[in-house]
């Protein structure tokens, strides 16, 4: 930093305010320091500046499933949100919840030296009787349970069920079948919990549960099992790459959607408007979430109050999978 100083004719002092990215310099001062910057080849130290500041600028992130769609979009949100903001991520994946497995992971970041840790993990296995979060560090956690004091920002998935239910009972469909996600997803668990109140505010009948694991192969499976079940002619499938295999098996079945069957899905992925037919859908926003958790953390680390619990709202896209139930012929 003297050696720039030198080279640029000013003090120390503005060589730090300009690598800082102070905004008092003046424009031309800072273009002749930036240029002795580059010709002496000047970078600045980070560690050196976390040392005087206490800050690393760097955010750690503890994840399952990096296939997930959903967790991959959210993640791309918080890396674009991260970068905007000067800060750097560590990335731990880790398979599975456990108290060693989380600790482990913490243990891993404070190597890392980070300012805070968002946490997306959204199965039951992530709960404040099992799993201790260290205290002293500030922690977002995505997508899991309210138990926690640390903000938490998740999706409205009893919002995004109810209006899927809806959409179908307002079709003229008697009642909604559902297939929903693991028993061990907090998400499968509130989409359920809401698909279930509305069929019993509406008084229709509560079909028996179906439940997959997230993928194609299993909506498949229990799509053949519904397709021998003629009096399903709806169902809100719990994502939508379990309801491409719910569609799979009626058109092996000879049974065609809307028509036999309206269909409508969660996540609204990118192929879900290139299905045949193009599939009605929750939208969830993964690039709100990410960004709000990011936020979040950010207003911690600078020293402001948790913000609570923040639910980020879907919105029904209806395309060509749900239909007005036919009358029944007699």
């Amino acid at each position: 930093m003297a050696d720039v100083a030198r080279r640029a004719g000013v003090s120390g002092q503005t060589v730090s305010r300009v690598a800082n990215g102070r905004d008092n310099v003046d424009p031309l001062t800072r273009d002749r320091v930036i240029a002795a910057m580059r010709e002496l080849g000047y970078r600045p130290n980070s560690a050196a500046r976390a040392l005087r500041s206490g800050r690393f600028r760097s955010i750690g992130v503890i994840m399952f499933s990096l296939s997930s769609y959903g967790n991959m979009r959210t993640l791309d949100a918080i890396a674009s949100e991260a970068a905007g903001a000067g800060y750097s991520l560590a990335l731990i994946p880790l398979d599975s919840a456990t108290q060693s497995d989380v600790s482990g992971a913490f243990d891993r970041l404070s190597e890392h030296a980070v300012d805070g840790v968002i946490i997306l993990i959204e199965t039951h296995e992530l709960d404040e009787a099992e799993i201790a979060l260290p205290t002293g560090l500030p922690v977002v956690v995505v997508d899991s349970s309210a138990r926690y004091s640390y903000p938490v920002v998740d999706t409205d998935q009893a919002q995004g069920a109810t209006l899927a239910t809806e959409h179908l009972l307002d079709l003229g469909h008697e009642t909604v079948w559902h297939i929903s996600g693991p028993q061990e997803s907090y998400a499968a668990e509130r989409r359920r919990t809401a698909w279930m109140t509305v069929l019993q505010e509406r008084g229709a009948p509560v079909p028996e549960v179906l439940v997959g694991d997230w993928t194609a192969e299993s909506g498949h499976e229990l799509g053949r099992h519904l397709a021998e079940n003629r009096e399903a002619t709806a169902v809100f499938v719990a994502n939508d790459h379990m309801a491409l295999g719910v569609m799979r098996a009626f058109h092996e079945r000879g049974r065609t959607v809307p028509a036999d069957l309206s269909i409508v899905g969660f996540d609204d992925v990118p192929e879900a408007a290139n299905f045949w037919p193009p599939l009605t859908t929750i939208r969830q926003r993964f690039d709100r979430v990410g960004e709000s958790a990011m936020r979040a953390l950010i207003a911690e680390i600078e020293g402001q109050s948790p913000s609570g619990r923040e639910l980020v709202p879907t919105s029904l896209v209806i395309r060509s999978s749900t239909a007005v139930r036919a009358p029944l012929l007699t």
